[in-house]
């Protein structure tokens, strides 16, 4: 069964979402790889604000392809989550409750997802064409001079993407491969 998010996430919706569970992600993201979200720690560290307000909001770790005329954005897949390993946690507790990327995630991430109450989701690598068609709106919010690395707000219909880790615990790639090795024994 495939469950219908709204977006930002709250706590009740998080809750909700369990490792394995496929959604489909409706409302705002915001995208940002590693330098965008260097940025946004030194900010918090320095007290300053962020250039959106992070509550509740959801990151996709995405590089973005330019937009062939007529389209909204280009090919969006997803790019490595573990890159933004050493930032997360800091955003988790500045309010950040989904992230989305594809790989594993460090167990101070996971931890940090617990903690905060906060979700790692996966969306497919490969598919950026496919994935580009639920993005509705694209727009350039901070660190423009960053180009593909810029962080953007973006306007999501019907967003694809599965649950990895959840504020239980649960490790979707870590459940996978204890399965694969139970079943060929």
């Amino acid at each position: 069964m495939v469950k219908k998010v709204m977006l930002p996430l709250t706590d009740e919706t998080v809750k909700q979402l369990k490792t394995g569970d496929n959604v489909l992600l409706n409302g705002v993201i915001y995208t940002g790889r590693d330098i965008a979200h260097q940025r946004m720690v030194e900010a918090l560290d320095q007290g300053k604000v962020l250039p959106f307000d992070i509550k509740g909001q959801t990151i996709y770790y995405m590089g973005p392809a330019p937009a062939r005329p007529g389209q909204v954005i280009g090919s969006a897949g997803p790019t490595t989550s573990g890159r933004m390993d050493i930032y997360s946690p800091k955003l988790m507790a500045a309010g950040l409750k989904g992230m989305i990327g594809k790989g594993m995630r460090s167990q101070t991430v996971k931890d940090a997802i617990k903690q905060y109450k906060a979700v790692y989701l996966a969306s497919v690598g490969g598919a950026g064409a496919l994935i580009s068609r639920s993005i509705k709106k694209s727009e350039v919010i901070a660190y423009e001079e960053l180009g593909t690395e810029a962080l953007l707000r973006l306007e999501v219909e019907n967003f694809p993407a599965i649950v990895i880790n959840d504020i239980y615990g649960g490790d979707l790639y870590q459940e996978g491969k204890a399965r694969y090795k139970e079943d060929y024994k």
